[in-house]
């Protein structure tokens, strides 16, 4: 499988909302979308310790990328002026990491959670794997 899957935690607020901001802005329509608690994450995160991420997770080019990278590359696939935000890379991860952290753990108490997992309407679900 070689296309561009954002995995994302289905019942965050913050990610629902993100998703719905990618695909409006995705204008190649290049990247496609999984729930981190779904089944195409289970066959292709495949290795346990993405399996247990609590972190955004973009597969691209049969790499894996986690947390601030994961956001880092995915943006780039959007083009300008979202592709800039690649000269974020300048920063170490250890540094980009300890932000996305923080935002990750406060997530559900500043943008609150879904008792399920967002679901797109029809004319989206071809962008979406189960």
């Amino acid at each position: 499988m070689n296309q561009n899957i954002v995995f994302f935690d289905g019942v965050c607020n913050l990610c629902s909302n993100l998703v719905q901001w990618l695909i409006k802005h995705d204008k190649k329509g290049d990247l496609f979308y999984a729930p981190l608690q779904g089944e195409t994450a289970k066959e292709i995160l495949m290795d346990e310790k993405w399996q247990k991420m609590d972190s955004i997770v973009f597969y691209v080019d049969g790499k894996v990328y986690s947390k601030s990278s994961a956001v880092l590359k995915i943006f780039s696939q959007l083009g300008f002026p979202y592709s800039i935000s690649v000269l974020l890379f300048v920063f170490p991860r250890f540094i980009r990491d300890f932000v996305y952290d923080w935002v990750a753990k406060n997530r559900y108490n500043w943008f609150g959670k879904k008792s399920e997992c967002w679901l797109p309407d029809a004319n989206l679900m071809s962008k979406f794997k189960p």
